[in-house]
């Protein structure tokens, strides 16, 4: 769907256009191959890991704001091990438990406070 919606925006490569007919079951890694590929064809480049990493903190972030997750939700990655930069993404990464089986000692602690 991706790829049919940038083709829509007017981002208009070979391999989009391919990518665009895919069945929803193909691999995960031949469709990240090529959307990298349709990428690389429009002159777009990808973000280091570390940078995406951040990027998704920061979303995180906001859907926690917006009560779109909870704070237990926050432990299901290693978010805790990301490189951060500024003060409000080591605060946030300080916050979050580092495994499942410390969620409801941290959770609780914050509750009590």
């Amino acid at each position: 769907m991706i790829a049919a919606e940038a083709l829509a925006a007017g981002l208009d490569t070979p391999t989009l256009c391919e990518l665009a007919g895919w069945p929803r079951n193909a691999d995960a890694r031949d469709i990240r191959d090529a959307f990298e590929q349709a990428l690389a064809e429009s002159g777009v480049r990808l973000p280091d890991r570390g940078l995406a990493r951040r990027h998704a903190l920061r979303r995180m972030a906001a859907r926690l704001i917006d009560g779109e997750i909870t704070p237990a939700d926050l432990a299901t990655d290693d978010w805790w091990e990301t490189d951060v930069e500024t003060p409000a993404e080591r605060s946030l990464v300080a916050l979050i438990p580092q495994c499942d089986c410390c969620i409801e000692y941290t959770l609780g602690l914050d509750q009590q406070t």
